[in-house]
């Protein structure tokens, strides 16, 4: 009998190992540019307008990459994110541009 792993095998324990990689995910709510001036004026109470309008879709990112678009949700007095749309490979390849 042999010691040697099957390619199924060998596949299976890289895909085990992987699984626990830990990755970053945040949520983007929205973005805006400003001026150093804006910036310096800021105190608190001051609002930043973000480019996103109430309602739409919140990017999720994963390793600071677009994956997945979705809905914030209140889970046990915290906030969630409910996915509501997968990024095709196609406009992440996009996005990269």
């Amino acid at each position: 009998m042999s010691n040697e792993t099957t390619p199924s095998e060998g596949q299976t324990r890289r895909l085990d190992m992987l699984l626990d990689v830990p990755l970053d995910v945040s949520v983007e709510l929205g973005r805006c540019r400003m001026t150093i001036q804006d910036l310096l004026a800021l105190s608190p109470g001051s609002v930043i307008e973000l480019d996103k309008v109430a309602g739409e879709p919140l990017d999720i990112l994963i390793n600071d990459r677009l994956v997945a678009r979705g809905e914030a949700v209140v889970v046990n007095d915290k906030f969630g994110i409910r996915i509501t749309d997968i990024v095709s490979p196609q406009e992440r390849i996009a996005r990269l541009r």
